[in-house]
């Protein structure tokens, strides 16, 4: 059994653990627990896991977050998955900071990553895990917000939530979609 992971987030060292580059950053420390390291590939770079006799390919594409679609498609495509067999790491401003939210399917509120995955994939009938990154910015600055780095205390906080993370996406591959919704969305 293989799964494709995504994490969401833009290539450039400007980009480099900003909020909306949570994606790569959970895709990292899963990728460091087991010791796998990305490779540059067609669309993304690319890790391999194995774990309890399944096969997870890790993704962090290269085309920027807003053409996200081509690269996922590639990858489906390639692995031979389909979008059920895929869990796309993503921010999400309407969530707190370090709650995490798996859903089996949605819209993409708004974030342009997961729009694009929408419209080249043609459905939203695929996993994500929205990780929090909170709403405490001045009304007009979002988008600074979103792109800018954490707070000390919020980096400070990531280290301890994600192993958390790691745990989520672990508990999906092994043990499905509806068990880590059951334990992981508190």
């Amino acid at each position: 059994m293989k799964f494709l992971v995504v994490g969401l987030g833009n290539v450039g060292p400007e980009y480099a653990h900003t909020r909306h580059n949570i994606g790569f950053d959970i895709a990292d420390a899963f990728a460091a627990k087991y010791n796998a390291v990305f490779q540059s590939k067609r669309y993304a770079d690319v890790a391999e896991v194995r774990l309890r006799g399944k096969s997870i390919v890790l993704i962090k594409p290269n085309t920027f977050m807003n053409l996200s679609g081509k690269a996922v498609r590639y990858w489906l495509n390639e692995l031979k998955l389909t979008p059920e067999q895929m869990l796309v790491l993503v921010d999400d401003l309407a969530l707190p900071f370090g709650k995490i939210r798996i859903r089996g399917n949605g819209s993409d509120a708004g974030h342009n990553g997961l729009k694009n995955i929408h419209e080249i994939l043609l459905t939203k009938e695929y996993p994500r895990l929205r990780f929090g990154i909170g709403s405490e910015y001045p009304q007009g600055r979002q988008v600074e917000f979103v792109l800018g780095a954490w707070n000390p205390e919020e980096q400070k906080a990531l280290n301890e939530i994600f192993p958390k993370t790691v745990e989520a996406i672990e508990c999906f591959v092994t043990q499905g979609l509806a068990k880590a919704m059951n334990l992981f969305n508190t």
